[in-house]
Parts: C-alpha cells; sequence; structure tokens
C-alpha cells in the first residue's frame, strides 16, 4: 500500500456459517470499524456488513459465505489520513502518530532531534528520534527513543510541529 495508507488490521480465519472472520485489531480506534464503512485492502476495497468488536468477528459485503470469506483470510486493512481523521475521535492529549511524525523535539530552546518513528514497546509508545546533526557532530548516537510518557514529554504542538520534552538529552547522552 502507498505511504499515504495506514494498516489498521489484519483479517484472520472464517467463523462460523456466515462469511464472519476473526480481525486482529494494528490501532488504537476499533471504532472506526462500523456498517458500511469502506477500507483498502491488499484483495481490494471491503465494505463492513457486519462487526462485532466483542467476539472480535467482521463480515464484508460480497463475503457472506464461508467459502468467499475464506478468500480474505490475511487480508490486510488500510485507512488513509483522511478518513482515520474522519472516523476515529482523539481525546485530549492523543495525537495521530502521523500528526507527530516530523516534529521537531526540543528541550528549552535546544533542538535535539526529529521524530522519524513511533514504536510502540508493551504497553508504552516512543518517539524515535533522529538526532540533531550537531549534538551527533559532538559523539552523540545518531537515533534514540523517548518513551511517550508524562515524565518526559511536556506539551505536543501538531500545529508548529514541536514535541516539548524535559530530561530527554539525559536520554540522548546515555543511549
Amino acid at each position: 500500500m502507498s505511504n499515504d495508507t495506514f494498516f489498521i488490521a489484519q483479517i484472520g480465519r472464517t467463523v462460523g456459517l456466515w462469511g464472519d472472520l476473526k480481525f486482529h485489531l494494528h490501532t488504537d480506534f476499533p471504532e472506526q470499524f462500523k456498517v458500511g464503512q469502506t477500507y483498502k485492502s491488499d484483495r481490494g476495497n471491503l465494505t463492513v456488513a457486519d462487526v462485532n468488536l466483542t467476539r472480535g468477528t467482521i463480515r464484508f459485503t460480497g463475503y457472506e459465505s464461508v467459502d468467499s470469506a475464506k478468500k480474505l483470510t490475511n487480508a490486510k486493512l488500510y485507512a488513509d489520513e483522511a478518513q482515520t481523521k474522519e472516523s476515529c475521535v482523539l481525546d485530549e492529549g492523543q495525537y495521530f502518530w502521523f500528526d507527530m511524525i516530523g516534529c521537531e523535539v526540543k528541550q528549552g530552546d535546544e533542538v535535539l532531534g526529529r521524530v522519524e518513528d513511533i514504536q510502540r514497546m508493551a504497553d508504552t509508545d516512543y518517539l524515535s528520534i533522529r538526532t540533531e546533526e550537531g549534538l551527533v557532530n559532538t559523539g552523540l548516537p545518531n537515533h534514540f527513543l523517548i518513551p511517550y510518557i508524562e515524565r518526559y514529554i511536556l506539551e505536543v504542538d501538531t500545529e508548529a510541529k514541536i514535541v516539548h520534552t524535559k530530561d530527554a538529552k539525559d536520554i540522548l547522552e546515555a543511549s
């Protein structure tokens, strides 16, 4: 899939007789799966005919039999940025990963680097930072990780593309 789409779920095995499939979420927003919603997949566009988040099952229009649904086993579902923003509601202090990637990381007035990626390990998200070149030239590593927790992240301004941190330089120097 292209760079403007995000992997949000993978389809598993069939369940029952009506084309229900197990599905495994790769998103923090399961509520975006609604009847009538269409997603891109590596098997073409798929429209949700039924979804049961409690059971972890989904059914797609045109695949309402076990035999037809089996063709979707292991399919990957994708959403684009506009679709994600439209169907996912953020709480105060929550941000989409794609809005944070590219943000400058600052501690006070000093730029430490830029958010290059976000990784999830166990229950914690980590900002993967490409270190500012001037700091790399002083012998610091090219990359470092900052846990996305209140202890290190003071404020995120996705409009100005800045993540304000505290004690993040200590992590960089210890990396």
